[in-house]
């Protein structure tokens, strides 16, 4: 009898030792999570009913709302010149995160910091080497080439093009020549899965920081594309990625595509061309290329907002501005899961979802 006691307390220790301390210690110190804080960027042309660029504008004539909340102003830019930084960064997170999520997370920046973090320019051109491009390929080849050239406020270019699949020609350099080497050396190919490889494109285009432009020559409709075009303009606003699209009279002349390529530019804040030639297509390379070096630049850090999914942006100018100027940005973004990092060993950590469009890397 006794013998049978000594060992059932043998076992409610070991039970006690092994079992119940980790799970008391695991109530007492719970895993530390913390909240990227987001910074909004925005490209945003002013101009007047005759289409000509507004220069000259400051911080304090734009009124920035986020839902019809009012937003400050953290970083201004002009074209081309430098951006500077309006004010610093909130030195304490949002009043809608969570007290228990509330840690600081490395995001804080000084004014000089956040100023050349959203500084920059990317520009991803995109191009149709599908079939539809066999009439006129060398023309298309000429005009980007003189593009990519003239781009002197772009810090660094890229080349991809495409058919049924993407085709990255080169990445993100400074060398223009090397750009226009990619472009040259391009061939005809199969179908065109516009909306699959533009979709990739701006993937690639979010893991930057400051602006980011994607200029796309097409030369037809999408007839390969798995991706719907609405999927691939909700990430393109909620990147903070401007599409700019050139395209010929056969994309024109297509009811769906004239109207999905009309849809997509302006709700990310870009335009859209229709060229009948060669040297409309010059023509629009170029006004693109004027639209970019007249793009203000603002930046904002959202207010406390209780609406985890799509947000509405609104950028106007203030009251005292003529009325007849037009404010030309994106639409909005949808709130995407933060990022999440933990004290937990790597085989413990949460699911860590793709990173906020809108965080510091540039929503």
């Amino acid at each position: 009898m006794l013998k049978r006691l000594v060992l059932f307390l043998c076992f409610y220790v070991a039970y006690s030792v092994f079992f119940a301390t980790p799970a008391v210690a695991q109530e007492i110190t719970p895993p530390r999570i913390n909240v990227t804080v987001d910074l909004v960027q925005l490209n945003v042309a002013v101009t007047d009913n005759k289409g000509k660029y507004v220069t000259g504008l400051r911080p304090k004539d734009f009124v920035v709302t986020e839902d019809g909340i009012p937003e400050s102003i953290a970083t201004f830019g002009e074209g081309n010149g430098s951006v500077r930084a309006v004010l610093n960064p909130p030195s304490d997170p949002p009043s809608d995160v969570p007290a228990d999520q509330q840690q600081n997370n490395g995001a804080r920046m000084s004014a000089d910091q956040l100023a050349s973090f959203v500084e920059g320019a990317n520009v991803f051109v995109l191009f149709d080497t599908s079939n539809y491009m066999y009439r006129g390929f060398v023309f298309a080849q000429d005009a980007i080439a003189d593009f990519v050239r003239s781009l002197e406020g772009a810090d660094k270019v890229a080349f991809y093009s495409y058919s049924r699949d993407l085709s990255r020609g080169t990445l993100l350099t400074s060398d223009r020549s090397q750009v226009v080497r990619a472009a040259r050396t391009t061939v005809a190919g199969d179908d065109a899965a516009l909306y699959n490889c533009l979709l990739l494109t701006v993937q690639d285009a979010a893991h930057f920081t400051g602006r980011k432009v994607i200029v796309v020559f097409s030369n037809g409709p999408d007839n390969a594309s798995m991706v719907p075009p609405e999927q691939v303009a909700e990430l393109a606003q909620s990147t903070g990625t401007t599409i700019y699209m050139v395209s010929t009279e056969q994309a024109h002349l297509e009811p769906i595509s004239n109207a999905v390529f009309q849809r997509m530019t302006a709700a990310t804040g870009g335009k859209v061309y229709f060229a009948r030639n060669w040297k409309d297509e010059k023509d629009a390379f170029a006004s693109i290329r004027d639209d970019l070096a007249h793009l203000y630049s603002l930046s904002y850090y959202p207010k406390p907002n209780p609406n985890r999914g799509w947000r509405t942006i609104s950028v106007k100018l203030v009251d005292g501005q003529p009325k007849k100027y037009h404010v030309r940005t994106r639409a909005g973004y949808r709130l995407r899961n933060s990022r999440y990092t933990s004290e937990n060993p790597p085989s413990q950590q949460p699911p860590q979802p793709q990173a906020s469009a809108g965080d510091t890397s540039g929503r």
